[in-house]
């Protein structure tokens, strides 16, 4: 699991001069990164999918759980395995335009339950910067939570402060948004 943002960058949006903090930060970073993956239920890195299984949906399209998809090396339906297509008018598949899955070219997906197969890698060379983003925003969020671990509210000079209780903030969810997973059910 990649870090999605560096410290310099998180402490330069903090406004964090001194290295006091350094630890602290980077331990922060690794989490905030492993929730950011968990909460869009992804890797965002590149990685290989070996042998993943998808129930065929008939048709000719097939989206892949992990993306952009940057190559296929395997790919069969119903045990038979289909070549990649070399032309525009060659049988077998090619990756979708959008880099979210494949399409079929004189073949389809056959309907079942775990019939097709498919090796592939995706995933982000570098850090998309809206999720570095997110990523420092939560760093800060928890760096700045830190002193107030458990208060709901607190008084303060006749004045009461409400302290959210959110896992991340709206902000964060939106910048996170269009990487989270959706399956239809």
């Amino acid at each position: 699991m990649a870090a999605f943002t560096t410290l310099a960058d998180t402490k330069l949006w903090l406004g964090v001069t001194s290295s006091t903090d350094d630890t602290l930060l980077t331990n922060l970073i690794v989490a905030a990164s492993a929730f950011i993956e968990t909460w869009v239920s992804r890797t965002l890195g590149q990685a290989t999918y070996t042998a993943e299984t998808y129930d065929g949906p008939g048709g000719v399209r097939l989206a892949l759980r992990n993306y952009p998809v940057l190559s296929i090396s395997a790919l069969s339906i119903d045990g038979i395995s289909i070549p990649q297509s070399t032309s525009p008018a060659a049988n077998g598949w090619v990756l979708s335009s959008s880099k979210a899955g494949v399409v079929l070219r004189g073949y389809t997906f056959s309907e079942g339950v775990e019939n097709v197969l498919v090796t592939y890698s995706a995933g982000y060379a570098t850090t998309p910067p809206d999720v570095a983003q997110a990523c420092k925003e939560l760093v800060g969020l928890r760096y700045k939570e830190r002193d107030r671990i458990g208060f709901v509210s607190k008084a303060i000079s006749g004045e009461v402060v409400t302290y959210s209780q959110k896992d991340m903030s709206e902000g964060i969810k939106t910048l996170l948004n269009s990487y989270r997973e959706v399956r239809p059910i």
